[in-house]
């Protein structure tokens, strides 16, 4: 049995390196993803919040103060003359924007950026206290200390350190949803199914194959992402690296298996798309690849749990990012871990060769 399941790999490790394509998308399009917001957010977790000052007729030192203030508050101040702020506000350009008024200033929010625009009109009215201050000789507001820190303790330098584990499960999605599903309805599509059905070839060796070969590329995929993040961003593992590799092992079996079962459900290629992508685009937006849930409602949060991205993807980072252990994740592996059987479960009940 244990020769079969190798012969079985190694032919479907070949179909696999014939595709030139599949391989661009499995191991160069998320490093490409890693380097471009890496660097794009470089300079810490995120975008400055920014914000567009609306140069006066006349500047005066408290025009100078409220602009120093800003700064000092790592805000970023775009200073533009009337007409060009009023054509950048037209085009939809603008969070926040500060304007004289009288002897001061009134602030305007774009209705559909409010959740950038909200926080930055906080930190407006707080440079506006320190200016003031500054310009009458008083002491300054205090402010509360803040520091950076990841949840276990360790800082993050780079929003790239909180991507990466997110393209590592969200390659995993990819692969188990269309990689392996969209390859198995479309062998069944065009009958190579029923010629193998003529083979000695059981069901379990089968997927068992496709699964271990899947299961090779994720590790190598993960290898060459971890290896860039290390060299570009200085990106290291601070956990255990067989915690990190039990933690991968137990998600490329979950979502392969995932993939396995919901090809059952669809008779062709154009079908199984639609029914894969009712999936993708939840767990993608929703499961924290790129950003975390806090400001989503508090159920929300909770539900996205039962999912298996979410859970992943936090036992995956607290691994990777903070060091820690397997010990306090017991639910989140569980949920993974459930999904992985009873799609596998499903897949094999369901698995048809024609």
């Amino acid at each position: 049995m244990v020769k079969m399941v190798w012969r079985q790999f190694a032919m479907e490790w070949k179909l696999y390196t014939r595709d030139k394509g599949a391989m661009f998308w499995t191991f160069a399009f998320p490093v490409v993803m890693l380097l471009g917001f890496g660097f794009i957010f470089r300079g810490g977790g995120g975008p400055k919040l920014s914000v567009v000052y609306v140069e006066p007729a006349i500047s005066s030192p408290k025009d100078a103060a409220l602009c120093k203030a800003m700064g000092d508050l790592q805000l970023k101040v775009i200073r533009l003359a009337p007409a060009e702020a009023e054509a950048r506000w037209g085009r939809g350009e603008t969070a926040l924007e500060v304007l004289p008024a009288g002897s001061g200033y009134r602030m305007r929010l774009n209705s559909y950026l409010l959740a950038q625009g909200g926080p930055t009109a906080g930190l407006v009215n707080q440079a506006w206290m320190m200016a003031q201050a500054r310009l009458a000789g008083a002491p300054e507001p205090g402010r509360i200390p803040v520091s950076v820190e990841s949840p276990g303790g360790r800082k993050a330098s780079n929003y790239a350190a909180f991507l990466l584990p997110g393209l590592l499960g969200l390659n995993l999605l990819s692969i188990g949803l269309f990689s392996v599903g969209m390859v198995n309805v479309s062998y069944r599509e065009k009958g190579k199914f029923r010629r193998l059905a003529v083979t000695p070839l059981p069901k379990w060796v089968f997927l068992m194959g496709q699964v271990l070969q899947r299961l090779a590329i994720c590790l190598a995929q993960a290898v060459v992402l971890v290896a860039v993040g290390w060299a570009v961003f200085g990106i290291r593992n601070q956990g255990s690296y067989l915690d990190l590799t039990l933690v991968m092992v137990l998600g490329t079996a979950c979502f392969m298996s995932f993939g396995f079962a919901l090809s059952s459900l669809a008779d062709t290629a154009e079908s199984y798309a639609a029914i894969a992508n009712v999936f993708f685009f939840p767990l993608m937006l929703l499961s924290g690849v790129y950003f975390t849930l806090d400001s989503a409602p508090h159920w929300l949060q909770h539900a996205v749990w039962i999912l298996p991205l979410a859970p992943f993807l936090t036992t995956l980072r607290a691994v990777f990012n903070d060091g820690a252990s397997l010990a306090g994740h017991g639910l989140a592996l569980a949920v993974v871990g459930a999904w992985a059987v009873v799609t596998f479960l499903v897949a094999v009940r369901r698995f048809r060769w024609a």
